[in-house]
C-alpha cells in the first residue's frame, strides 16, 4: 500500500509518516512546499504522480484565536483545500481520512458527543473544520473522518510543553477547570489512522485517548508524572482567560463506533502522557 501524508511537519503527519514506514507501507510525506493544499491544480498534479492508495490528510490551519482575525485563510486552508483533496481522490477512487475536531459541535451539556450528532461550531476554526467535513462527504463514498481533541505529539507546540515551561519558568500556574474532555496523542493516533486505512470501515469517528479530564487536571498529572510537585496549580473558570474564540466546555466524544468496527480504543491519556514525557525528555 502507497500513502500520501499532508501535514508532514506537524505533530499528527509527522507520526503518521513514521508509523506507515515501521509497518513497511509506503508514505509520500508533504507539506506546503510540496503541496499548497490551497492550489487545486497543485493538488491534482501532486496527488496524481504519486500513485497512492490514500490520503491522510492531517494539514490545517489551526490557529483557533488568530482565526477570528483570518476567516478568508483559515475557509482557504480548511475547507477549500480539504475540498481540493476529496476531488482528487475521488476522480482518482482513493481513500481519503480526513482529521476533524471536537469544535465541530456547540460544546454544550455533559453527555458524549457521538460521531453522528448535528455539528453547531462555536468559532470559525470549528466552522471551516465543519465545512471541510461537508466537502468530504458530498465528494467521497471511501472516506473516514476522524474527529480529534487536544492533541499533543513530539513534533510541535502543544499545551503540555506548554505546561512544563512555564512550571520551571513560574512555580506556579493558572489553569480553567470547566472544560472538560479528553487529550490525543498523536503517536496513538497514528497506530490507528494507519490500521484504519487499510479497511473499508468507512464514516465518522471520534478517537481520543481513554479518560476524561479537564485542562486543570491534565496539568496536574503533567506536573505529577514530570516529578514536578512544587510547581502550584490553581484551578479557574474560562472567563479567567478572555480569547477571541469562543471555546467548547464539553468536548466529550463517544468513541464507541472505533470497537463497533474493530478497532482498538487508544490507551489511557496517563498512560500516553507518561511515554509521551519519556519521549520528549
Amino acid at each position: 500500500m502507497r500513502v500520501l501524508v499532508t501535514g508532514v511537519k506537524g505533530q499528527l503527519g509527522y507520526d503518521v509518516v513514521k508509523e506507515c514506514e515501521k509497518r513497511g507501507i509506503e508514505a509520500v510525506g508533504v507539506d506546503v512546499e510540496e503541496m499548497d493544499i490551497t492550489d487545486a491544480q497543485a493538488v491534482d498534479r501532486v496527488i496524481t504522480e504519486a500513485k497512492v492508495d490514500a490520503v491522510i490528510h492531517c494539514a490545517a490551519y489551526t490557529a483557533v484565536d488568530a482565526a477570528e482575525d483570518n476567516v478568508d485563510i483559515c475557509r482557504k486552508v480548511n475547507a477549500e483545500g480539504t475540498e481540493n483533496i476529496a476531488k482528487v481522490c475521488k476522480k482518482l477512487d482513493i481513500k481519503m481520512i480526513y482529521i476533524s475536531t471536537d469544535y465541530v459541535f456547540d460544546g454544550e451539556g455533559e453527555r458524549p458527543w457521538q460521531p453522528d450528532d448535528e455539528r453547531n461550531p462555536l468559532n470559525v476554526y470549528g466552522q471551516t473544520k465543519y465545512e471541510g467535513e461537508l466537502a468530504v462527504e458530498q465528494n467521497l463514498e471511501k472516506y473516514f473522518i476522524v474527529r480529534i481533541a487536544w492533541v499533543f505529539g513530539v513534533n510541535g507546540k502543544n499545551f503540555i510543553k506548554t505546561m512544563l515551561r512555564l512550571g520551571e519558568e513560574r512555580g506556579a500556574v493558572s489553569v480553567v477547570n470547566d472544560q472538560i474532555g479528553s487529550p490525543t496523542y498523536t503517536y496513538d493516533l497514528a497506530v490507528l489512522l494507519v490500521d484504519m486505512v487499510q479497511t473499508e470501515k468507512y464514516g465518522r469517528y471520534h478517537a481520543t485517548n481513554e479518560g476524561l479530564c479537564s485542562w486543570y487536571e491534565f496539568a496536574c498529572e503533567i506536573f505529577r508524572q514530570a516529578g514536578m510537585d512544587q510547581v502550584k496549580v490553581t484551578p479557574v473558570d474560562s472567563t479567567a482567560f478572555p480569547a477571541k474564540a469562543k471555546r467548547p466546555h464539553n468536548s466529550r466524544m463517544s468513541k464507541d463506533k472505533l470497537e463497533e468496527n474493530g478497532f482498538h480504543r487508544l490507551p489511557t491519556w496517563q498512560d500516553a502522557l507518561g511515554r509521551y514525557l519519556k519521549e520528549i525528555r
